[in-house]
């Protein structure tokens, strides 16, 4: 498979690809766990369907020494006893916030969840996560970015 565009040669999408790298960095320096962050990441690629997204992800965690049965287990995280109550309101926050058509915005109990679990400035984070991720899930599912060749911290 062959992406319909280069991403980083396309003059518009460099310019915005580089705001929007710049705009995540964000989210990193707010006291969410990085493991956190990235199971958000990838459980919102697997939403959207975004190969890219879900190898890349994936793969930093196991980089990162996320085990294998939490990073399979993710897409089921309602049904699987490997994640803390705060992992999984942020997971909760993070498909409500993908699925907003589904559920007209996100529902109250889900955000008063993760509220219990992460103070303004983490939710802050979280909401930048998802927004970031669902951005690039679109950017690459409509360019048909090919997955697999990714490799850990590749870009940054």
């Amino acid at each position: 498979m062959d992406a319909r565009l280069d991403l980083f040669t396309n003059p518009v999408l460099g310019k915005f690809i580089k705001h929007l790298n710049t705009a995540a960095r964000v989210a990193l320096d707010a006291g969410v766990p990085l493991a956190t962050l990235e199971l958000v990441e990838l459980r919102v690629s697997q939403i959207n369907g975004c190969a890219y997204c879900v190898d890349m992800h994936s793969k930093d965690l196991a980089h990162h020494g996320e085990t294998s049965v939490r990073i399979n287990l993710v897409a089921t995280w309602r049904e699987a006893t490997v994640y803390t109550e705060a992992e999984r309101a942020a997971l909760a926050l993070a498909e409500a916030g993908t699925r907003i058509a589904d559920s007209a915005g996100v529902p109250d109990d889900v955000w008063l969840n993760a509220a219990k679990h992460y103070d303004e400035e983490q939710l802050g984070a979280l909401i930048a996560a998802v927004a970031g991720i669902n951005t690039w899930n679109r950017i690459n599912v409509i360019t048909q970015q090919p997955a697999g060749d990714y490799v850990p911290g590749q870009w940054g």
